[in-house]
């Protein structure tokens, strides 16, 4: 049984037309790999065209990481260039390096670049119909990328979401909320809605606090008291130095603000916390009351109305 399977393998193998030499096996990788699969302008489009254009972009690739995150992070770091500016330099670095292996890899497989004219008509079809929103967010990156009203560290708000930006990419930045959530917002919103930049410019920020105390209390010892606390704070800066405001006279108290201001944004909802616990505590030690809400209820007595005249006139009269 054995011998007869072996005999008719064998004859399976010799009926094959399977090559018998190297000539033979590169001769057909030759046909396989120089097909043609479609045109260009008039370019034929092969397996090998495809291979190489592939394989000259990833070169690009890998030489665009080595240039971004090798030597241009040295220097620029030699030069004491902070984080947020090199962030947009490294991104243009690689966009311009992808732009010219994408040159290089269409001169390379052999396409005029005259030819590229037919896929950006076929683009801007597809754009009029679906990708406005696509070129519109590429569009706003860029303009993020070299205007820089945010950047790469920065505390931002956008919408009801406070976050530090992450990563400016080409369709969309990503934000890291305070409750350590990735949040993909795209582009277009940074450019055409209003954004709250903390860390725009100066750090600064002025933080209010808003409290108010009983009409009773002795407004010195009010003020001395907010300004104590203020002063006690070791995050508080002293220079636009801190204002204590009586602000209006409230139904049931004096309202009053606390004004300071603090180095790091990043740090305002910690600091308003530890400012309202010191406010307790120090009005404590004042004998400074914080009111109620309060209302004060009048109850007037009824008036007598005319139809209980009209009853005794009537028991008079039955009477």
């Amino acid at each position: 049984m054995s011998l007869s399977v072996g005999n008719s393998v064998d004859s399976l193998v010799e009926n094959i037309n399977l090559p018998r030499t190297t000539d033979e096996v590169l001769r057909i990788a030759d046909t396989i790999l120089h097909y043609e699969i479609f045109k260009l302008k008039e370019t034929p489009i092969t397996l090998m065209s495809l291979i190489m254009f592939i394989v000259v972009m990833l070169v690009f690739l890998v030489v665009s990481r080595l240039l971004v995150r090798g030597v241009m992070k040295r220097v620029l770091n030699r030069f004491k260039i902070e984080e947020g500016t090199q962030y947009p330099l490294r991104r243009i670095t690689h966009y311009i390096v992808m732009s010219i292996g994408a040159l290089v890899a269409f001169q390379f497989v052999g396409i005029d670049l005259s030819g590229l004219a037919v896929i950006f008509g076929l683009l801007s079809v597809g754009i009029g119909f679906g990708l406005q929103n696509v070129t519109s967010n590429f569009v706003s990156g860029v303009i993020l990328l070299f205007e820089r009203p945010i950047k790469v560290g920065d505390r931002v708000t956008v919408g009801d979401t406070e976050g530090d930006v992450l990563s400016i990419n080409m369709r969309s930045t990503t934000i890291r909320s305070l409750n350590n959530i990735s949040y993909i917002v795209p582009n277009s919103e940074f450019v055409s809605q209003r954004v709250i930049n903390w860390s725009h410019g100066d750090p600064r920020i002025r933080v209010d606090i808003e409290v108010g105390v009983s009409y009773s209390s002795n407004l010195d010892d009010v003020l001395k008291a907010l300004a104590e606390v203020a002063e006690e704070h070791p995050d508080i800066l002293s220079t636009p130095r801190p204002d204590v405001l009586f602000v209006s006279f409230g139904d049931s108290s004096w309202n009053m603000k606390l004004r300071v201001w603090i180095p790091d944004p990043r740090r305002h909802w910690r600091i308003r916390s530890q400012l309202n616990s010191a406010i307790v505590k120090k009005f404590r030690e004042y004998n400074i009351e914080i009111p109620f809400p309060q209302r004060d209820l009048h109850v007037r007595s009824p008036l007598p109305l005319p139809l209980s005249k009209f009853a005794e006139n009537t028991e008079e009269g039955n009477g």
